[in-house]
C-alpha cells in the first residue's frame, strides 16, 4: 500500500526519486522521505508528514546531491503519520537507511530482543526494527551486509519489499520481497527500483519482477544479481513491459477518477479487441479454452476477491451459474484463507484483483494451489504477483488505473467475466445459440453505449448538488444489480465520506425500510429486467413514506419516471450486461458528490490503491 522508488545510476537521484513518488502517491499519501547516498559516501536522510509536494518544500536548501537513493511514500500501519514514523527509517548507527512496505507480524518481539541488546527506538513502527535487526547481525556475525539481510530476513514473520543504502557505499543498493511488488528496471548502466512500474516506465520497459523470498543486489557496473533466503541463486528474467506515459497523466481532467470514467468506453473495446469476432461474434478466451476440460468438469467456482473486485465478483458468479450451469461460491479472500475452507482438486478457483498484488487474494491463491485446485487469475497489471502465482488467467486490458476508488477496473472486470462465461456455456451447451448471440453482440455494442452513457455527466453533476447535504444513503438493486447497488454504495463511501448501504431491493422490507425518510436519498436501480415490477413497487413504498428517489432506469421509461424524484437514463443492454452500463452512472454520481463537498477525491483518506497488507 506504501510505494518505494529506487535509483542508482548516473543521473541525479533525487529528482527522478521524487517524479517516481508522484506517480506512486496513489498508493500512500500520509507522507514520504528519501534517502541519498552522496558521491563521498555520506548518507542523507529526509522526510515529512504529508504528501510528497511537502517533502519538495522540506528538500529546498539540503545536500540533495547524489546519484544513489531511495525513496518511500507511506500508508500508515504501525504509528500515527508524522514526521517520525516516515521512511526512511535510519539504523541506531546511522549507517543503513531503510524503506519497506507490508507488516512485519512478529516486529514485538524481535523489538524486545533488540532493546535487551542495548537498541533504542525512535519510531513506533515496525520498520525501524527491521533495520535494527540487520544491522545487529551484521555488526554482531561480521558478514556482509547481504549476508545480514538474508540472516535478518529469515527471522521476519509477515510480508515486505524493502530497499536499503549504507553510509560509504554510493555503489550498492539491496533489495527484497515477499508477499509484496517489488520491480527493477534495467537501463544503460543504470538500475530503477519499484513497487510498481508505473513510477519508472517512462525511463525504461526493461523490467525484472523479484520473486517471492528473494534479495536483489544492485551494484554499479555490474550485472544484477539475486539471492533467495536459502542462499541460492537466483534467475534473471528480464520481461518487456509496453506503458504508455499519458495513461499515467491526467490529460486534462481535473481528477485521475473523472479520466478514468470517461475512458471506459475506449477500455472496454481494449478488454474485448481480439477476443470477440466483430463478423461472427464468436468470443474466445485463451485462458479458458486452453483449459477447458478442467472448466467442463468442474465441481464449482470459488470467486476469491476484496473490495470491488469482490462486486465484480458476485455478478461472475450470476452469471456463471445462469450461462454455465456450475455451482459458484463468491469469498471475501479475508474471510476464506482464514475459514479453514474445502476445497476439492476438480474445484476452480477464480482470483480477481486489479493490481494482482492483494495481500489476502494472493494469499488464498496459495491456500487453493496447496489444495491442488486450478486457479485462474483475473487481473489488470501485467507480471503482477497473482498473475504469476495461478495457472491461468486473463488480463482485463483496461491500463494503469490511478485513482483510488477503482472504475474502469470494475467494469472490465465485469466484461472478462462475461466472456468467460459465454466461452464456458457454449461448449457445455448451457447457453442456447440465441441467448449467446444477443450477450456476444451486446459485448460489441457496450464502448458506443457507454459514450451515450456519459453525455449524461452534466445532468449527473447538477444533481449531485441537491444531495450534498446528506449523512447516509441507500443502494437498492435486484438480481445482477443488487452487486451493481453495493458497489455504487461503495464508490460513494470511499470518496465523499458519506455512509451508504446497498441492498437487494426485496431486502428493504426486512429492516432498512425503517430508515426510510426526507433525508434518507435512496438510489434504485430499476433498468427493465425480470424484477422490473417488483423494483416499481419497491419504488412506490418509498415514495409512500417519504423518501427521495434517484432512479437509474432505460431510455424511455414511463413508469419510474412519473413516481421518482430524479432519473438517469441509461441505453438497452442485455440484462446481464446491465451492472456494466449502469455503473457509470453511479461512479459519476460519487464523484461530482465528493468534488462539492470538497473531498481529495483520488486520494481519499485512510484508503490506498493496492492492499498489500492484511
Amino acid at each position: 500500500m506504501c510505494g518505494i522508488v529506487g535509483y542508482l545510476g548516473s543521473r541525479d537521484a533525487a529528482s527522478l526519486l521524487l517524479k517516481g513518488l508522484h506517480r506512486l502517491e496513489y498508493r500512500g499519501y500520509d507522507s514520504a522521505g528519501i534517502a541519498l547516498v552522496s558521491p563521498a559516501g555520506k548518507l542523507n536522510v529526509y522526510k515529512c508528514c504529508g504528501k510528497v509536494s511537502n517533502l519538495e518544500e522540506f528538500l529546498d536548501g539540503k545536500d540533495i546531491s547524489g546519484t544513489t537513493g531511495i525513496a518511500h511514500t507511506r500508508w500508515a500501519t504501525h504509528g500515527v503519520p508524522d514526521n517520525t514514523n516516515a521512511h526512511p527509517h535510519l539504523s541506531q548507527s546511522g549507517r543503513l537507511a531503510l524503506v519497506h512496505n507490508g507488516i512485519i507480524e512478529n516486529y514485538r518481539i524481535l523489538k524486545d530482543a533488540l532493546t535487551e541488546s542495548g537498541f533504542s527506538f525512535k519510531s513506533d513502527t515496525d520498520s525501524e526494527v527491521l533495520v535494527n535487526l540487520i544491522e545487529y547481525i551484521r555488526d554482531s556475525s561480521g558478514c556482509d551486509l547481504t549476508e545480514a539481510v538474508r540472516l535478518a530476513l529469515r527471522k521476519v514473520i509477515g510480508a515486505y519489499a524493502i530497499a536499503l543504502v549504507e553510509t560509504g557505499n554510493p555503489d550498492r543498493i539491496i533489495a527484497a520481497r515477499k508477499s509484496s511488488p517489488l520491480v527493477i528496471g534495467l537501463g544503460k548502466d543504470e538500475y530503477f527500483l519499484c513497487s510498481d512500474a508505473a513510477s519508472i516506465i517512462e525511463y525504461t520497459n526493461d523490467f525484472v519482477y523479484v520473486n517471492d523470498e528473494e534479495i536483489a543486489i544492485l551494484e554499479r557496473g555490474k550485472q544484477l544479481r539475486t539471492v533467495t533466503l536459502d542462499n541460492e541463486e537466483g534467475h534473471i528474467d528480464i520481461r518487456k513491459l509496453e506503458l504508455s506515459i499519458s495513461q499515467l497523466e491526467k490529460g486534462g481532467y481535473p481528477h485521475f477518477m473523472l479520466k478514468e470514467i470517461h475512458e471506459q468506453p475506449r477500455t472496454i473495446n481494449d478488454c474485448i479487441r481480439g477476443r470477440i469476432n466483430q463478423a461472427t461474434g464468436e468470443v474466445s478466451l485463451t485462458g479458458v479454452l486452453d483449459n477447458m476440460d478442467r472448466f467442463l468438469n468442474a465441481r464449482r467456482i470459488i470467486f476469491v476477491a476484496c473490495g470491488t473486485s469482490w462486486h465484480a465478483s458476485l455478478i461472475g458468479g450470476y452469471l456463471i451459474e445462469s450461462l454455465c450451469r456450475i455451482p459458484v461460491d463468491v469469498e471475501y479472500a479475508s474471510e476464506f484463507r482464514y475459514r479453514n475452507p474445502v476445497i476439492y482438486k476438480d474445484d476452480i478457483v477464480v482470483a480477481v484483483s486489479q493490481s494482482g498484488e492483494t495481500a489476502d487474494t494472493l494469499a488464498a491463491v496459495s491456500l487453493a494451489c496447496k489444495a491442488g485446485a486450478f486457479v485462474f487469475g483475473i487481473c489488470n497489471a501485467v507480471g503482477s504477483s497473482i498473475a504469476r502465482a495461478t495457472d491461468s488467467g486473463a488480463y482485463i486490458h483496461v491500463g494503469p488505473e490511478i485513482g483510488v476508488a477503482s472504475t474502469k477496473a470494475f467494469t472490465g472486470q465485469v466484461t472478462v467475466m462475461a466472456m468467460m462465461a459465454l466461452v464456458i456455456g457454449r461448449r457445455k451447451g448451457t447457453v442456447s445459440n440465441e441467448d449467446y448471440d444477443i450477450i456476444s453482440r451486446g459485448l460489441l455494442e457496450l464502448p458506443e453505449k457507454m459514450k451515450e452513457v456519459l453525455k449524461v455527466s452534466e445532468r449527473i453533476a447538477d444533481l449531485a448538488k441537491i444531495f450534498t447535504y446528506a449523512h447516509n444513503f441507500i443502494y437498492l438493486g435486484r438480481g445482477y444489480n443488487y452487486p451493481t447497488a453495493l458497489e455504487g454504495a461503495l464508490k460513494l463511501k470511499e470518496i465523499s465520506y458519506i455512509h451508504a448501504e446497498g441492498y437487494p431491493a426485496a431486502e428493504m422490507k426486512h429492516g432498512a425500510i425503517a430508515l426510510i425518510d426526507a433525508e434518507m436519498p435512496t438510489v434504485v436501480i430499476a433498468t427493465r429486467d425480470h424484477t422490473y415490477d417488483k423494483t416499481v413497487s419497491n419504488i412506490e413504498e418509498i415514495r409512500s413514506r417519504g423518501g427521495r428517489i434517484i432512479a437509474i432506469v432505460e431510455q424511455g421509461d414511463d413508469k419510474v419516471s412519473r413516481i421518482a424524484d430524479h432519473c438517469i437514463e441509461v441505453p438497452p443492454v442485455p440484462e446481464c450486461l446491465s451492472p456494466i452500463i449502469v455503473s457509470v452512472p453511479l461512479q459519476l454520481l460519487a464523484y461530482y458528490i465528493a468534488v462539492y463537498k470538497g473531498r481529495d477525491v483520488d486520494q481519499p483518506r485512510n484508503l490506498a490503491k493496492s492492499v498489500t497488507v492484511e
